[in-house]
């Protein structure tokens, strides 16, 4: 292993590694029960942002801007604890959820509803739980 990648794995500083676009991702789960919740990008800003205030700021790739997480909904996501994996490319947010608990901009409670069955032509996504209906496009 070359002495550079040891040195990021062993090392005690944070130096977040950010993609060619000046992205990082960010997996999301709840505190407490471990639930993943979502899956988001941040750019510098974002990460500094939540950081600084320990509420989840994310880069909105398709908006091309930064958004606070919760900042309309109410179901902001406070920082319970922030970790890093082994080569600092990807952070993991662990949160509790303020207002309603709900983390998808859906009103489920994780982006992750949906799970997928079949294969190739015949793969469907069923609704995790019986909250909802399926459609058919």
């Amino acid at each position: 292993m070359p002495k550079s990648d040891v040195a990021i794995e062993e090392t005690t500083s944070f130096k977040p590694r950010f993609d060619a676009d000046g992205l990082i991702p960010a997996i999301v789960t709840d505190a407490e029960s471990g639930e993943v919740l979502m899956f988001a990008f941040m750019n510098d800003e974002a990460m500094q942002r939540t950081l600084s205030t320990r509420i989840a700021h994310f880069w909105s790739r398709s908006r091309r801007k930064l958004w606070k997480k919760g900042e309309e909904s109410g179901n902001v996501l406070n920082i319970a604890e922030i970790r890093t994996d082994c080569d600092q490319d990807v952070l993991w947010l662990r949160v509790r959820v303020a207002g309603d608990g709900v983390a998808c901009h859906t009103g489920e409670r994780s982006c992750f509803y949906r799970r997928v069955e079949g294969t190739g032509a015949t793969a469907a996504l069923i609704f995790a739980d019986a909250k909802r209906t399926l459609t058919k496009e």
